[in-house]
């Protein structure tokens, strides 16, 4: 099809894949096609790459799920959705974006979720519909760490945004009124966490932050109304009486919440699976919910006006060349991460 105006003159590039599933030392930094772009989508030419827990997962090979939900894709693939970059082609049926545009976006999420979208790379191509203009006053590095975080914040506390089929349960996720109320955050310093938090208060809720002690300064820094932290005492034990409660950490015990909220609370859990408290929690009128983030480049944009504003801020833990990929991946797997890690040119 016919393409507007190109920067990019070579056919290959350099990105960052996967010939086998296993553990960081699979990523390879090698020579890839130049992907192609079709109709509706825009070719970014990547300044960073923000890292999300799906990454890790699939670079893993999901070997945690059983047998018949694990990824079989044809390698070699390329991981990775968050990119922060600048247009350099689009096809000729897409407006609202310029070459030579700063845009970002996270890209084919879920639909990509088992074979990888590509941004592990020096060019990803990204539907329009998923792209945003990046926020004037930041970094790229600090935008290519926003856009799955962000979008998660956002579709859980303020605009879930679409209406497909929710995999977690039956009924639709719809965010609470929460001016007034009071908000806890469970993993206040994760990536998730540290936005949720800061979408809660620019929403005039009180807001309560969960996390370990060496995120108590960041939280002051975020204006939270009151730091618990979890290695000195337990938040069920110390809370009571919250509207909600929005548990960014998943694992085991998450039922222990239930004894936070109020009767006619909310539960919102970023990762469900392992919740066993939905007789208590019926029990007790809470209703306990969850979804899966997804692409929205309208919603990034609106999102990203916060970020221009300076009235939220995506905090970046660490970054790494694109080259040392495995690294980045290391450090994921540790705990004691504050906010992000980014993958940059």
């Amino acid at each position: 099809m016919d393409v507007t105006k190109e920067m990019v003159v070579s056919e290959t590039m350099m990105a960052v894949r996967l010939h086998a599933f296993g553990g960081p030392d699979v990523l390879r930094y090698e020579e890839a096609p130049r992907p192609a772009i079709g109709p509706g989508e825009v070719l970014v030419r990547v300044h960073a790459v923000g890292i999300n827990p799906p990454d890790l997962y699939l670079r893993d090979g999901y070997r945690t799920m059983p047998p018949e939900w694990q990824p079989h894709p044809a390698f070699p693939i390329i991981i990775g959705t968050d990119v922060s970059g600048v247009v350099v082609a689009m096809a000729d049926d897409v407006a609202g974006f310029a070459v030579g545009d700063e845009v970002f976006a996270m890209v084919r999420f879920p639909e990509d979720l088992m074979k990888g979208s590509d941004a592990y790379a020096q060019y990803v191509r990204v539907s329009a519909k998923e792209l945003a203009h990046k926020p004037v006053g930041i970094d790229h590095i600090h935008a290519g760490a926003a856009p799955m975080s962000l979008l998660t914040a956002w579709q859980f506390l303020i605009d879930l945004g679409h209406d497909a089929p929710n995999p977690f349960q039956s009924f639709r996720h719809e965010p609470v009124p929460l001016a007034g109320k009071t908000v806890v955050v469970n993993g206040a310093g994760g990536g998730v966490g540290h936005l949720l938090v800061q979408l809660a208060k620019w929403q005039g809720a009180h807001v309560i932050a969960v996390a370990s002690g060496e995120n108590a300064a960041l939280m002051r820094d975020l204006h939270v109304d009151r730091f618990v932290d979890y290695n000195k005492e337990a938040a069920e034990k110390v809370i009571q009486d919250a509207d909600l409660v929005v548990d960014a950490v998943g694992g085991a015990n998450m039922e222990r919440f239930l004894r936070v909220l109020k009767p006619g609370g909310a539960l919102f859990l970023v990762n469900p699976l392992g919740f066993t408290g939905h007789d208590e929690a019926r029990e007790r009128g809470i209703i306990v919910s969850s979804t899966q983030v997804r692409s929205n480049g309208p919603q990034l944009q609106e999102a990203g006006r916060l970020l221009e504003q300076g009235t939220v801020r995506v905090v970046v833990d660490s970054h790494y060349p694109l080259a040392e990929a495995a690294l980045a991946h290391m450090r994921a797997a540790r705990r004691g991460i504050q906010g992000k890690i980014v993958l940059r040119w």
